[in-house]
This record gives structure tokens, sequence and C-alpha cells, in this order.
């Protein structure tokens, strides 16, 4: 080949053919794998396939038709019983369906503007959020979102939620001829009238009442894009028990809408500037749900849902939300028809009857909750939510945002007695063990100071006192060196153990002084542990469930031995001082109806007096009542002096004892005694305080006292005259250690739990 030849078979991009003898085998091989693999072979295949699927799916839209609604679209309603199998309540399904003509156009838009803004426009299927959730079950990553109003409609209504590759293929097939043979306003009806909003409500009727007290057609854009923002994640997004995370990714999601809106230019930019968050109203129970009936179905519906997620049976709470909002379920609670309706009486004679907000505004702040539970069963025999349902939304037995206050101090000498944990100077520590009582005494570990001193009531000093005579009176000194003694992750660890929410839980020295927040739920469960020998015991509202198409099995109430028996049989002997000897005794101990029958109990009453307890058990029955002080108005937590008429403080010992007293006494069958393994015998006999101490700050001796200690308690004098008004400011001796929430801020508690003593202590 010339020069010539050669450059234009350069330019024709060829090259001079190797001699036929002189090509290797290797390129011999690569040009068989070149012929087999061609790109005409690999369009073909690839032409192939895409017609092959084409052809396959021509075959599905042509046999499957748009079906009837199926089952889960017909309404239907929930039984509730009580566990002697009688009627306690019956819930309906909550929706209303109405014309879409009667939703104004811009309330319309704003659900167009939340799920799919091509709405209008395209053929009712986004093929390439199909295709990834296709592949994506497949593989077995979950659920994805992406469909179109047409397809969420389509699953809704016509199909089930479960994520199946066919299910996913029918809903496109129908999505495809819904959009063909019906208008975009029939779809879009059919979609905001069956979507749930949370609350209970389906379709924007019932979420309009349920959020805004109005008719859809009188909801406001802002409205309306709150309601399009909620469908994404009903619970998370409740304003009324949204986190704080919650609230700020509502607002997000309802920005976003507007803003897709204005895009649209369905809305006027300079409107939407103006445009104020509207914030809803506070929840609103469904008619029929008055009194205790709601808070119950309320518990039992809760429990229903973790129950249905633990299970498997739904993937999240809000599925959870839909299957049980679809009805059909006849659910039997362990509530005692004669155990529930003393509860209520006990409130109403010792509490509610008290109350006079035309006399004292204060009253009008106080709310109650109370659990009750039999420790051998774990079942829920009552429970005390608050007024009414209808009147106060929140279920007060299982709110968990107040402090637990003194009702703490047991799970601290639970730890130490299970751990077999010493004092400082290396003693063990039991019933009797001798402690330093002095008030505002620095917490010692390992011969330093940790930062921590906290002050007792009326910052009041009792020298050397035995650890029965500190739980007695709540003596915070000791406690909090115990707790050190002890270990404080040691501490938070039994504390789960016992049944307590224990997460975000910091392992610090002001969680002694039960700054933490608990439900009077979470408390009735670690004393029914307690009671039950220290064999876990989870409080159970539900006794069964049955439905027609799905099982709903609970786990048996009562676990393992999760600390020793002489760990909380040493509690229970040594809480039975408190009833005798302590911050009790002058509501239980002496109560006409007691009749002898041994009782074990706490009292607790926070910082500033925002909350009030008193944990109580007998062999048979355990009872944990709290009173919590809510500004009746903004919700907030608020002081409760002089509420009810008291002279100063509503304290544990007080109104919390009393209503404890009257219920538990006023069912009681028969006397019984606690058959207790402990080297102390059946309860530690009660015992004075050794004269007070105004000794410097030491770690606690190693012998006690050979002093017979006195068997009268020293008068308690307050350290300031009270004032006519509750206190502004909480105590100058708050630790220095910040403390986890609940609740949101840290406050030291205070707690007198003496009904004879008026001054304004910091905890016990």
């Amino acid at each position: 080949m010339g020069r010539a030849e050669e450059r234009r078979a350069r330019q024709r991009g060829g090259r001079r053919a190797a001699p036929k003898g002189r090509r290797s085998s290797g390129a011999a091989g690569r040009g068989g794998i070149r012929r087999l693999f061609t790109w005409k072979k690999i369009l073909g295949t690839f032409f192939g396939l895409c017609l092959l699927g084409m052809g396959a799916f021509i075959v599905l839209y042509m046999v499957i038709d748009i079906p009837e609604g199926n089952a889960d679209a017909e309404l239907q309603g929930n039984v509730y019983k009580y566990s002697d199998g009688s009627i306690m309540a019956r819930k309906g399904y909550n929706r209303e369906i109405v014309d879409l003509a009667k939703v104004p156009k811009d309330v319309q838009r704003t659900f167009v503007a939340a799920e799919n803004k091509s709405f209008y426009k395209d053929s009712g299927v986004d093929l390439r959020g199909t295709a990834r959730g296709v592949l994506n079950t497949l593989s077995g990553k979950g659920a994805q979102g992406g469909s179109t109003i047409t397809q969420q409609y389509v699953k809704n209504y016509y199909l089930s939620q479960e994520q199946t590759v066919s299910r996913k293929l029918k809903e496109l097939v129908i999505s495809l001829k819904l959009d063909r043979e019906k208008s975009k306003d029939y779809i879009l009806a059919g979609y905001i009238n069956t979507s749930y909003y949370g609350r209970g409500a389906y379709g924007i009727q019932a979420a309009a009442q349920a959020y805004y007290r109005v008719d859809a057609e009188d909801l406001t854009v802002e409205q309306g894009a709150y309601l399009a923002a909620l469908l994404q994640a009903p619970n998370q997004y409740d304003w009324a028990i949204a986190s704080d995370t919650g609230k700020e990714l509502v607002q997000e999601r309802w920005n976003y809408v507007l803003n897709n809106m204005v895009e649209q230019k369905w809305l006027d930019r300079a409107d939407r500037r103006s445009m104020k968050f509207p914030v809803p109203e506070e929840p609103k129970a469904a008619p029929g749900m008055e009194g205790q009936a709601g808070y119950l179905v309320e518990a039992a519906n809760t429990a229903i849902k973790q129950q249905l997620v633990a299970q498997g049976t739904a993937e999240d709470m809000k599925q959870a939300d839909a299957m049980l909002d679809l009805g059909g379920y006849t659910v039997t609670l362990n509530i005692d028809k004669k155990k529930q309706k003393a509860l209520e009486e006990a409130v109403k004679t010792k509490l509610t009857s008290r109350l006079d907000p035309d006399k004292r505004e204060v009253d009008a702040d106080v709310q109650a909750g109370a659990v009750s539970v039999n420790p051998k069963t774990g079942a829920v025999v009552a429970m005390y939510g608050g007024v009414d349902y209808v009147k106060h939304y929140r279920n007060n037995a299982t709110r968990d945002d107040y402090q637990a206050a003194s009702t703490f101090k047991p799970v601290i000498l639970a730890a130490a007695v299970d751990q077999d944990a010493e004092t400082q100077d290396g003693v063990p520590i039991t019933a009797n063990t001798i402690y330093d009582g002095t008030s505002e005494r620095p917490v010692m570990d390992d011969g330093r100071k940790v930062g921590f001193a906290p002050p007792n009531e009326d910052d009041r000093s009792y020298g050397d006192i035995t650890v029965q005579e500190a739980m007695n009176k709540s003596v915070n000194s000791v406690f909090a060196q115990m707790g050190i003694d002890v270990g404080m992750t040691e501490v938070v660890e039994t504390a789960g153990e016992l049944g307590m929410e224990t997460e975000g839980m910091e392992a610090v020295p002001a969680q002694t002084l039960g700054s933490m927040g608990a439900s009077p739920l979470e408390m009735a469960g670690v004393y029914a542990t307690l009671d039950n020998h220290g064999k876990k015991v989870t409080p159970a509202v539900v006794k069964s469930v049955e439905h027609k198409d799905r099982q709903v099995e609970f786990p048996d109430p009562i676990g393992e031995q999760v600390i020793s028996r002489e760990a909380a049989d040493t509690v229970t002997s040594v809480l039975t001082g408190v009833v005798d000897d302590g911050t009790a005794r002058q509501s239980v101990r002496e109560n006409p109806l007691r009749n002898g029958q041994q009782v074990a109990g706490k009292t607790g009453t926070s910082d500033n007096n925002k909350s009030a307890w008193f944990t109580g058990f007998t062999p048979e029955l355990v009872t944990s009542v709290g009173l919590f002080g809510e500004d009746s108005k903004t919700f907030a937590q608020v002081p409760m002096y002089r509420a009810a008429g008291v002279d100063y403080r509503v304290n544990g010992g007080g109104p919390p004892a009393e209503i404890w007293a009257a219920y538990t006494f006023g069912v009681m069958d028969e006397v019984t005694e606690f058959d207790l393994d402990t080297k102390q015998g059946a309860a530690v006999k009660p015992s004075g305080s050794p004269s007070v101490s105004q000794s410097p700050s030491r770690t606690p001796s190693e012998e006690p006292t050979t002093e017979e200690p006195a068997t009268e308690e020293p008068s308690e004098t307050p350290s300031r005259t009270p004032t006519s008004e509750p206190p502004t400011q909480t105590p100058t001796s708050e630790p220095p250690t910040k403390t986890p929430s609940p609740p949101p801020t840290l406050e030291l508690p205070g707690d007198p739990d003496d009904p004879d003593d008026p001054g304004d202590e910091q905890e016990q």
C-alpha cells in the first residue's frame, strides 16, 4: 500500500490488516467474543425485552378491571368491654363524605401541591416511582413514596396496603384506567375523603372538625395546607402530641405546600407572605367517650397499636392506626368494673369535690391521674385519666412529663441491696445502715466532692440517721450519697429493669431526687415488680383482642426475675415504715378502713409543688396516684399551692395518699400480710430520728449509734413563714449538674410530704 492509500485509510479510521499468519490466538479469541456480543445483538435483545414487557403490560391492562371498593373501605366500629364482658364503649368509624364542590378550590389545590403537582396533567401514574417501588420490594428495602394522588387513592380504596410486586402492578394498571374513565375531580374527591389525617379522622370533613372545629367548606388555605401536610405523617405531625422535632417538620412541610402553590400560580406571592401557621385546636374526644371511658379506650388502643407493630402485622404506628380505625375489633380490657367505679369515687370524694375554681383560681389547674395493678397478673384493674375525656383530652394516668420526685428513692435502695453495694467506708447498705443526714452535705465519691449537695426539706439536718428513717422522712442528702455509693449507672440500669423509661436518662446525681418524668402507669409497674418479689411486672391494659381477619397476641405481663427477691422484699419492708412512721402516716396509718392491713408505699412532692404522688401497695394491689399542676388555658406546668383548700402545699401524703387509702381499703376483700424473704423480717420496726445534728459534712459512719432513738419525731418548724402567695422562683440550692428532660427544664424536686408540716422544703 502506498503512502497516499495509507493516509486515506487512516482518515477513514481504518487500519491495515495484519497478515493472517501473524494473528495471535488472543486476538482470535477477542474476535469471537465480539462476534457473539455485537451491538446489533445487544440492541436486538434490549428491544426484544421491551416488546415482551409491553406485550405483558397490554395483557395485564386487558385482564385487570377497576374493582369494587375493597372490604377495608366498609365502615366498621370497635367494641370495648370490661374484664367481665360487659360493654364499656363503642367507637365507630369517623368519616363523612363531602362533595368536592363544597371544598374551596384553593384548599383542594393544597393537597395537589403537597402530593402531586402534576396531578392535573399526568396520566395518573408515576412510572419512575412505581419502578423504584417494585425494585425496592424485590430487594426487600420496603415501601417507597412518590406515588401520584391517583395511585394513592387506588391503594386506599381499591387495593390493600401490602407491599408486593403484584399489588404494585395492579395499582399501576387500575390507576391508568381510572384516570381515563374518571375525571380528576372524582379522583381528588375520593383521595381527600378516604385519607387518614390522625385523631381518628378519615376524610377532610372529619379532619376539619378534629383540628379546627369547622366544616370542610369553611377551611382557609392555611388550614388546608396543614391538613395536606398531615397526610405524610399524621401522628408525628399532630400539633397536640408532636415533639419539638415533629413541630419543626410539619411547619417545613406546610411552607413547602404553600410555596408549591405559588410556583404553580395558584397562590399570589404577596398573599403567601402574609400567611401564618394555623395552630390546630386541642384534640376533642368523639361523642360517646365522656367520663373515664375515653381514657380507657385510648389506653387500650395505644397498647393494641404498639403490639401490631411489635408482632410485625403493621410496619409502623401510622399503619397500625389505620388498621385499628378500620374497625371490626372486640377488645376486652383488664379493667374491673367494681374497682374502676371505686377509684373514680375516691378521686371525687377526696379531691374533685373539694376543688372550687370560683373560690380559688388554682383549683382549675389541678389534674389527677391514677393506675391500679394486680401485681400477680400484671392486669391494670382500674385507671383514672382525668376529670372527663371530653373536657381534658390528655390521659393523666399515662402522661410522663411530671417529675417522679421521691417516689424514685426506693429504686436507689433496690439497686443498693441488689448490687450488694457499700458505703464509702465499706459498710454494706441495709435498712439499718447509718448515713449522715446533714442538709446540703456535699456528695462524696472516693474522697472527692462530685459537685452536688442537695438540701433537705426546710434545710433541716438529721445528723446520723438510718436508711429506714431516711426513707420515712425522705432525706435527700442520704439518698444522693447512696446513689453515688451504688453507682448512678447501676441505679439507672435498675430503674430500667424495674420498668421505668430510661432512654435519655443521664446517670447523674440529680436523678436521685426523682427529677426525671414518669407516669402513674410507669410507677405502678415499678412498685408492682417490687411487690412481686422482683419478678418484672409490665402493666397490661388489654386482656384480649378479637378480629375476623387478624390476631393480636399480647406477651405475658409477668416477666423474668429482674432483681433479687431479697432486694425487692427489703425495699417493701422499708416502705412499710413510710406508712407507719413516715410521710404517709396521717392519711394511711390511722385510716379507720385499714383494719390491720399491711401497707407499703412512698410519697413524693416535686419542686414548687407542681406534682404530688403516693404510690403504695398491699400484697394484692398496687396503685399509683399523681396530682399535677397544669394551667387550664396554656397547659403549662404550674404550682398547686393551697389547692383544694389545703393550708399551703399539696403534699404526696395529703390528697394523693387520701385517694389511695379510700380506694384501696374500700375494695379489699380480706386483710393480707406481706410474705417477705429478708433478714429484716416482715417489716422494719418503726424508729424515731436521732437528735438533730449540725455536724459538718462527712462520709457515713461505719457503725450505728448505740443511743436508743427517740420515739417521737422532733417538731418540724418551717425555715420561713409561708407567704400568702406561692413562691415565684425555685430554691436557690439547685444542683449544678444539669439533668435530662422530661421535664423540659431542670427543677430540683422539693418534697415535704408531711401533711403536718407547712414549710417549703426541698425534697422528700
